[in-house]
């Protein structure tokens, strides 16, 4: 990994306003990684699913502050879940941000690929 993605703030994949900031991560023997995602006012996630080219990929997000108006993580088929726990596989289920209509919604996410 580029020490110059560590700690900088950077646009979401799907440039619909969030930001991501890259805590760590590895290709070998696991590949995993590990973001601080922030969704200020104005931002959303649209309904997708994140591809992998082999493996399944799992994803833990865990909370950590609600904005004050929306903000709604919407997904299909947890595998578990709780108010602020969202364990689920990005790659089989769709998944979205509702717009956040005011303040910042900040989330921890691990994310891995396991293989077949």
């Amino acid at each position: 990994m580029s020490v110059r993605r560590l700690f900088k703030w950077r646009g979401g994949r799907q440039a619909s306003g969030y930001d991501k900031l890259f805590l760590g991560g590895a290709h070998w023997p696991i590949r995993f990684d590990i973001y601080l995602l922030r969704f200020p006012t104005g931002s959303c996630v649209p309904e997708h699913k994140d591809e992998v080219d082999d493996g399944q990929h799992y994803r833990l997000n865990i909370v950590l502050r609600n904005a004050r108006e929306e903000g709604v993580f919407n997904y299909e088929a947890p595998i578990f879940e709780t108010r602020r726990i969202k364990f689920f596989r990005p790659d089989t289920s769709l998944h979205s941000v509702s717009k956040i209509e005011a303040g910042v919604r900040y989330v921890f996410s691990i994310g891995w690929l396991t293989h077949k």
